[in-house]
């Protein structure tokens, strides 16, 4: 019963992961068809989405920590 929290801790942040991703691919969808094209991310926005991403993390590592 101890380590019931971690699994719904783990069910919950893979939920939110799964509909941000989906919320991404949904605007990469919507900007591909602003443009009449095929979805495509330069290496500059990968770059960016990445870097974006590693903070987030970091964030949310950080959270909890007494400064």
């Amino acid at each position: 019963m101890q380590d019931n929290w971690k699994l719904k801790t783990l069910i919950i942040g893979s939920i939110l992961g799964a509909l941000a991703g989906v919320g991404a691919a949904y605007l990469l969808v919507q900007r591909a068809e602003q443009e009449n094209a095929k979805p495509r991310l330069t290496a500059g926005e990968g770059v960016s989405l990445g870097l974006g991403i590693l903070g987030v993390l970091r964030q949310v590592a950080g959270m909890g920590q007494g400064k």
